[in-house]
């Protein structure tokens, strides 16, 4: 029998981390802890009112396979038991987290991967004013950083991003604009983007709207986020959109998206790896991906004021394992 336990932590943010949809204040996860013959294991998930879910949904999509989980269920068979999700990757990586530390192997070797000692990871550009995140993207770079996300709503777009490139006129940009523009002047904002030297655009228009983009010519790469979630979101990609973004969250965890990682590559799209507002716990389960990707952003905990411990060493753009 293993015991189970699985509760909420609140991690307060050192700064109000600012997108689209909104500001937040505080990281507010779901963690799942197993152990069995001495050997303690855990896993976490962020969830995300985006996609229905909250503390008190997944916490009781995870009491109902309590049971199971006692019984020694495997992550073959939990990926029958709960849909891809926040649910589901907190019990997957926890099952990940356990089978690594009974071989006594970090979990990146345990999945049979080897990664560099330093990884560069995007450092966010919240949404401000056009100076105040400029300001930001300048400290950020002078710190070290080299790739730069930069948040975007649906206002001040030329403003905030002719400043930003101003601030740091070396590092690597990528926009999101989580969903928030609409496909009337998208050509034209994706021409400023390429014009200014951005290397990658993420889920511009709402994920509804996605046949907008078909046969759509734009000069830089256009990111699926919001848009895909697990294998079976590739069929409707092609065409749209060239790169996909896997977080675990949205695969259900590492098993799905180890698999989505393979079959989307297998199909032609770019990888990036995502993450929520989280803490080193979760960016862990997410490494063994870290090597497949163009572009990673990893820079959830760097928000918290006090992280998880043990927690990742990280510096301004830079993971250093």
């Amino acid at each position: 029998m293993r015991n189970v336990k699985v509760y909420e932590e609140t991690w307060p943010l050192h700064t109000p981390f600012v997108i689209s949809r909104g500001a937040r204040s505080e990281a507010r996860v779901v963690v799942v802890e197993l152990e069995e013959d001495g050997i303690k294991a855990s896993g976490e998930c962020t969830p995300y009112p985006r996609y229905g879910e909250s503390e008190a949904s997944v916490m009781a999509q995870i009491l109902t396979i309590v049971p199971q989980l006692e019984n020694r269920l495997s992550r073959e068979e939990l990926q029958t038991l709960l849909p891809p999700g926040a649910a589901r990757n907190a019990v997957d990586s926890a099952l990940w987290d356990l089978a690594a530390r009974k071989v006594n192997q970090t979990l990146t070797h345990y999945a049979g991967v080897t990664l560099p000692q330093i990884i560069t990871t995007a450092q966010t550009v919240v949404i401000g004013t056009p100076d105040q995140m400029a300001a930001s993207a300048a400290a950020l770079s002078e710190k070290g950083a080299q790739l730069l996300k930069v948040k975007l709503d649906d206002h001040l777009i030329s403003e905030r991003l002719v400043a930003i490139r101003a601030g740091a006129p070396a590092a690597t940009l990528i926009v999101d604009a989580n969903e928030s523009w609409h496909a009337e002047g998208l050509a034209a904002r994706c021409q400023l983007l390429a014009d200014l030297g951005v290397a990658m655009l993420e889920q511009p228009l709402p994920a509804g709207d996605d046949e907008m983009l078909a046969n759509f010519i734009h000069p830089l790469p256009i990111c699926a986020d919001e848009s895909c979630h697990t294998r079976e979101s590739l069929a409707s990609l092609h065409g749209r959109y060239e790169m996909i973004n896997i977080k675990l969250d949205k695969t259900g965890g590492l098993t799905e998206a180890l698999a989505l990682a393979d079959e989307a590559a297998k199909q032609g799209f770019a990888l990036m790896l995502g993450c929520m507002i989280c803490t080193s716990r979760a960016i862990s389960a997410a490494l063994p991906l870290a090597n497949r990707v163009r572009f990673a952003d990893l820079d959830g905990p760097t928000w918290l004021a006090v992280d998880v411990e043990p927690a990742l060493h990280f510096t301004t753009g830079t993971l250093h394992l």
